[in-house]
């Protein structure tokens, strides 16, 4: 596979038949595309990944068969919610009215079932959480107050993934992917799917046992298996066999690093460890990751925790102060684990940013590029007030107009030509990288006579890049974001 897109499809037109166009059109150099949740409803309390109902479309949206029509032109990854469902959904409404009598008891997890014999304050507090507060709520079922685990959000209920119930859940929802047209199954929270107690129960011994099984089920389907898991580098390399495609999620801090301090040694060190079955990526609707590349706990990171708090410190410069009021710091660290800001506005410079984006397409793996930073966007501020949510900063809703001016923006074509660069004959080949200097690196595909090459120099003051191609005995040389544009 090639590159691809990463979407709301909401906010990317406003709907399916929109996206189609921009895919058969202006992205047509793009081969893939992951729209986020796009499940009935999209736009729930956590962005659609709560959904009431888990196999069906929003029709605000679209039907199955825009998917279906879709997936014959460009490989769909879509969602599989691993961890929760939505407490509106029919089976756990159902759950609450019937309890032992509901045809979906044993669907939902509870804290009886992780501990039977009770349990300590300490045994509860030492699962690892992504939000404040406990990870379950009180909701009354059938007359009586239980205790469900709600590992997210408290309308976000979770699954008991080790229950014939919880099971056939998840079959059902990925007959209905891969009905669909589905060719990529994203596993969404699956590093708190299997909980585990005496541990923190993320990406534990159990958790990858899960991926495997998991993993087996989805090969069934014909679909491959992507994963998604923001921890330490080390887990990164232990999950990557384990599946068809993990996140890089390192290389996008080590960039920051290296634009922000001009110096390279991260990448150098990172690009010879990390695996070739990347998802390449490094804006996300997620934000931008910078707690993958630190240390967690005694581990130490690929950078330091002073180099993390560095790149905040220079991300709030750029973004005149707006990234360290969207940024949220978790309880369990003293830093942000992302910068709430888009990409464009962190870096403040355009060759260093498009020389980001290079960066990514010459990796191994399959390059994916988020539509904020594909249309070169800016923070959406006024959505921040609205909503109150750091993420929303980066999760601008573009109408058909906006998206028509973005694609006549020189750093868009620029990223657009990267994917048609993608497609030369050089990257069916060999990958081998080279340090040039303190603040150069060389990344170079050779394929018989046919070879692609790409030099940064990430000095602070004076970011340069360069691309030659050189395929069928005709070169081509692109050193700067214009020429790049026009390719």
């Amino acid at each position: 596979m090639g590159s691809s897109i990463l979407v709301y499809a909401e906010r990317v037109g406003g709907n399916l038949g929109e996206i189609e166009k921009l895919l058969h059109g202006p992205l047509s150099d793009f081969d893939g595309i992951h729209v986020l949740p796009f499940f009935h409803p999209y736009d729930g309390d956590d962005a659609g990944f709560d959904p009431i109902d888990h196999k069906i479309v929003d029709p605000r949206l679209g039907t199955w068969a825009d998917f279906k029509r879709i997936s014959e032109t460009h490989e769909l990854t879509a969602d599989l919610i691993v961890n929760h469902a939505s407490n509106l959904s029919p089976e756990f409404l159902d759950w609450q009215a019937k309890g032992a009598a509901s045809d979906y008891d044993g669907l939902f997890l509870t804290f009886d079932v992780v501990f039977p014999n009770g349990a300590t304050e300490e045994g509860i507090t030492s699962f690892y959480r992504p939000r404040p507060g406990m990870p379950f709520t009180a909701y009354e079922v059938d007359g009586k107050r239980r205790l469900v685990w709600t590992t997210f959000m408290p309308s976000q209920v979770d699954i008991d993934i080790k229950h014939p119930q919880g099971q056939a859940y998840l079959r059902s929802v990925l007959d209905a992917l891969a009905s669909g047209g589905v060719k990529v199954v994203r596993l969404d929270a699956v590093g708190y799917a299997v909980k585990t107690p005496g541990t923190d129960s993320f990406m534990t011994a159990e958790t990858l046992k899960f991926v495997e099984e998991i993993t087996e089920l989805i090969h069934s389907y014909g679909m491959r298996v992507l994963v998604e898991v923001h921890a330490h580098y080390t887990q990164q390399l232990d999950i990557a066999p384990l599946v068809d495609l993990i996140y890089d999620f390192q290389t996008a801090p080590l960039l920051l690093h290296s634009y922000f301090t001009g110096s390279v040694d991260r990448l150098d060190k990172w690009f010879a460890i990390r695996p070739n079955n990347c998802l390449n990526v490094l804006d996300t609707h997620d934000g931008y990751g910078v707690i993958d590349g630190g240390p967690i706990g005694e581990r130490p990171g690929l950078i330091t925790q002073d180099e993390m708090a560095n790149i905040f410190r220079v991300a709030e410069k750029n973004t005149n102060g707006h990234s360290a009021v969207a940024s949220v710091i978790p309880q369990w660290f003293s830093l942000p684990h992302q910068i709430n800001a888009t990409l464009p506005n962190i870096v403040a410079n355009d060759t260093a940013y498009v020389g980001m984006r290079a960066v990514q397409f010459f990796l191994p793996g399959e390059p994916q590029v988020y539509y904020v930073g594909l249309f070169n966007g800016m923070d959406d501020q006024e959505l921040f007030r609205q909503t109150g949510q750091g993420r929303d900063v980066n999760r601008h809703n573009y109408t058909p107009a906006e998206i028509s001016a973005a694609l006549q923006q020189p750093v868009t074509q620029a990223i657009i030509a990267l994917a048609r660069v993608r497609k030369a004959k050089a990257f069916g080949g060999s990958f081998d990288w080279q340090v040039t200097g303190d603040s150069s690196i060389m990344l170079k595909w050779t394929n018989g006579s046919d070879t692609a090459s790409l030099e940064i120099n990430t000095a602070v003051d004076a970011p340069s890049l360069c691309i030659k191609v050189t395929e069928d005995s005709v070169a081509r040389e692109f050193c700067s974001v214009e020429e790049l544009a026009k390719f």
